[in-house]
């Protein structure tokens, strides 16, 4: 089976007024359809800089990315991915049903598509009966959740997550990865997901990619060996403290390397 995503020696640099900045340096990594991917390292690592590689929001200095078999703007034009920023980035004159409605409605499709469409993703997102509310309406939870329904609303295979759940309180966070869990079994999408978190990275996915500080390299990639089902508690077993030990390590290795 070939990989959905496709990284092979890419690199990044940034030209600034202060010089050049090397954000990622010699990335290989191989994401294949249905994996659920975290990308984990210190702030400045190239996470969210190899996410918007993938979207086709940033053109790598050298090396290669593909997406789909095909370039990331070439993916992009295609329509292979929805992307879920930090902030949930609602419009506050539109309801949630009319900021869902966004993108299709920039992409042509018809009224009654669109209502359909609408629909699904809020009941996939546990927001059903939400849709005629604004986003001040809402909790800072409830925001995010309709942030990843309008990404899911044109039914895209991947989804790009670039820490959706930074800014909440654990209680909140803890829900929403239980929340997104059930959504990616549902849905059988290829997610990647930025992260600062080792207990999110480890409880939400099947491949961990350690990442090291500036310039951004892989330090570890760790295929999980936990069960698709996964309740919280399974945040007390040894399993998930053996692999949460193993990212810990692999963070503390990247920085002695730096």
């Amino acid at each position: 089976m070939s990989p959905v995503i496709s990284a092979t020696n890419l690199d990044l640099t940034f030209e600034t007024n202060d010089g050049p900045v090397h954000a990622l340096k010699d990335v290989n990594l191989e994401i294949n359809k249905g994996d659920f991917v975290s990308f984990i390292g210190p702030s400045g690592c190239g996470k969210t800089t190899f996410l918007r590689c993938i979207a086709g929001l940033e053109t790598p200095t050298s090396g290669e990315i593909s997406v789909n078999g095909m370039t990331p703007d070439e993916a992009r034009r295609a329509r292979a991915y929805g992307y879920v920023f930090q902030a949930a980035g609602l419009y506050p004159w539109r309801t949630i049903g009319g900021n869902i409605r966004l993108p299709l409605e920039i992409m042509g499709f018809s009224k009654s598509d669109q209502a359909d469409r609408v629909s699904r993703v809020l009941e996939l997102v546990d927001l059903a009966g939400f849709e005629k509310k604004f986003p001040w309406q809402l909790s800072g939870g409830m925001q995010q959740r309709a942030s990843i329904a309008r990404a899911l609303a044109f039914d895209a295979d991947i989804l790009l997550m670039d820490e959706p759940f930074g800014a909440l309180d654990e209680i909140v966070r803890d829900h929403l990865n239980e929340q997104l869990l059930q959504l990616w079994a549902r849905t059988e999408k290829t997610i990647g997901f930025v992260t600062h978190s080792i207990p999110e990275a480890v409880y939400l996915s099947t491949k961990i990619v350690v990442m090291s500080p500036r310039p951004g390299r892989i330090s570890d990639v760790i295929d999980s060996p936990l069960p698709k089902e996964r309740p919280l508690d399974i945040r007390d077993s040894p399993e998930f403290i053996e692999i949460a030990h193993r990212v810990r390590d692999g963070l503390r290795a990247g920085h002695s390397d730096g």
